[in-house]
C-alpha cells in the first residue's frame, strides 16, 4: 500500500523544474501557487495576442464606407489591448519570480531557460508591434492587407508551441 498524499505529487529532481534553487529539492505552498497564476496569466495574454490579429483582419477588410463597423473594431481592439497589457505585467513578473527567486531554469544545463527568455523578449517585441499596428488603424494609414495579417497572426502560436516545448522537454 502506498500513502496516497504521497503519490499524488511528482518528486523533485535537483537541478529540475521542481527545484527551488541550487541543491534544493523541497517544494513550497507559495512556489506552487506563483507557478499556477504565472501559468494562468500567461494563458490569457496570450488568449489576446490570439484574439487582436483577427480583429486586424477584419480592419483590413472594413470597406471604407462602413464607418461604424471600422468603429467598433477599432473599439474592440483598443480594449483588447489595454486588457491584454494588463494581464502581461503579472505573467512576467511572477515568470521573474520563479526564475530569480524561487531558482527555476538556473544554473548548469539549463540552457532551456535561456531560449524561452529569448521567445518572452521576442513575443513582448510581437505586444509592441500590435500596438502600433492598433495606432495606424486608429489614423487610418495601415495599408496592408486582411492576408498579411491572417500570417501575423500565426507568429505567437509559433512562439508559444516552442517555449512550451522548451518548458517541458528542456532539450538543452
Amino acid at each position: 500500500m502506498c500513502d496516497s498524499k504521497k503519490a499524488s505529487r511528482p518528486r523533485p529532481v535537483v537541478g529540475g523544474f521542481f527545484c527551488l534553487g541550487p541543491g534544493s529539492a523541497h517544494y513550497t505552498a507559495a512556489m506552487l501557487w506563483t507557478k499556477a497564476l504565472h501559468i494562468v496569466f500567461i494563458a490569457s495574454w496570450f488568449a489576446g495576442l490570439f484574439y487582436l490579429p483577427r480583429i486586424f483582419v477584419n480592419l483590413a477588410m472594413v470597406p471604407p464606407e462602413s464607418v461604424a463597423e471600422r468603429e467598433r473594431l477599432l473599439l474592440m481592439a483598443r480594449k483588447l489591448y489595454r486588457f491584454m497589457t494588463i494581464l502581461a505585467v503579472p505573467a512576467l513578473v511572477l515568470g521573474l519570480v520563479l526564475w530569480l527567486h524561487y531558482g527555476i531554469g538556473r544554473g548548469p544545463g539549463q540552457g532551456w531557460m535561456h531560449a524561452k527568455l529569448l521567445i518572452v523578449l521576442l513575443l513582448l517585441g510581437y505586444h509592441h508591434g500590435c500596438g502600433v499596428i492598433l495606432r495606424k488603424f486608429q489614423a487610418g494609414t495601415m495599408r496592408r492587407g486582411h492576408v498579411w495579417f491572417r500570417w501575423f497572426n500565426e507568429a505567437p502560436v509559433l512562439m508559444m508551441l516552442a517555449a512550451v516545448c522548451l518548458v517541458v522537454v528542456k532539450p538543452f
